[in-house]
């Protein structure tokens, strides 16, 4: 599905800032909403509009020398998603600065590269952690894995 279709007037200026990478996230995060929350449809763009993603997905650690994945991929539980980031709670505290978070919606994945900007510890023993979206990626858990250039 694309966003595009979506985009209203005051939008339609600020889409034609994207670049390429930013509009396949865009595609990606809506891909996911779409298939996840039926009910959400994209209104006016604000640059922070969240919406509670109660949902598990994946995290694959990324190596900081080549953006490679590394490990298997851990699960966390979603707090809130908007086109430009991601917030998740998860047990351990995470070794990785940059992860891929893959998310499976109507037998689809969407694999998007996460920079993660924040961490804090919560009252029950467990971590919320977000960042922002950097690019749509290959399925990490799809052999070859090429990383973003």
């Amino acid at each position: 599905m694309s966003h595009g279709a979506f985009a209203g007037s005051r939008a339609a200026g600020w889409a034609a800032c994207l670049t390429a990478a930013d509009e396949a996230v865009r595609d990606g995060v809506w891909q996911t909403l779409a298939a996840l929350m039926p009910d959400v449809r994209p209104g006016e763009r604000r640059e922070s509009v969240r919406f509670n993603f109660p949902y598990l997905v994946r995290l694959t650690m990324v190596s900081d020398e080549d953006g490679s994945p590394r490990g298997s991929p851990v699960v966390v539980v979603g707090r809130q998603i908007s086109e430009g980031g991601l917030g998740f709670y998860h047990p351990k505290p995470l070794p990785a600065r940059r992860v891929i978070v893959t998310f499976d919606a109507d037998g689809e994945s969407v694999s998007l590269m996460i920079e993660l900007l924040w961490c804090r510890s919560t009252q029950q023993g467990w971590y919320e952690s977000g960042g922002r979206f950097l690019a749509r990626v290959p399925n990490p858990e799809s052999s070859p894995f090429q990383p973003p250039a």
